[in-house]
């Protein structure tokens, strides 16, 4: 699979990041979309489209995650990381690894990548939990030693020149 063009000048980090997400979507059935949230709750990358130069006869008015863009199922995954921290706090229960909802028409994914940064996925409600449990610990463990601050600001970077 080739990277996105929006990747080229990138470092080689982040391309390999662009990737991942980029595999993750298209490998593991039911997975609809993808984000990854920075600590201060800003998306660092999405599997949307419409954020990548190579969409190109992509119709950005299809959409197959939540309602809007990858913007708002960041601020989910953003929010409930926030609200399961809080939970888990209150409860003197740990650090949170991973966070399950299961819905009629979806299901979504929070895990904890590292320096409190998420990786969130929507999923049909079909798909098989395990698998895609599975597949986003193998990215977070991927991931999380290389999301520096240094890499999260040239992510942020490139989704803002994106837009």
């Amino acid at each position: 699979m080739n990277a996105p063009s929006s990747t080229y000048g990138l470092s080689r980090e982040a391309r390999n990041l662009h990737w991942l997400l980029a595999n993750l979507v298209e490998e593991v059935p039911g997975v609809r979309s993808v984000v990854v949230v920075s600590t201060d709750g800003l998306m660092l990358l999405s599997s949307d489209t419409r954020h990548h130069a190579a969409a190109g006869s992509a119709d950005p008015s299809v959409q197959d995650g939540p309602k809007g863009s990858s913007a708002d199922l960041a601020t989910i995954v953003s929010g409930l990381g926030s609200l399961t921290l809080g939970a888990a706090k209150l409860m003197d229960a740990g650090s949170v690894k991973q966070t399950m909802v299961a819905m009629d028409e979806g299901s979504l994914f929070v895990m904890s990548i590292s320096d409190g940064s998420l990786l969130g996925v929507h999923a049909t409600p079909d798909c098989d939990m395990t698998v895609v449990a599975y597949h986003m610990a193998l990215f977070v463990g991927r991931a999380g030693h290389v999301l520096t601050p240094e890499l999260r600001n040239e992510l942020r970077r490139s989704l803002e020149h994106a837009q």
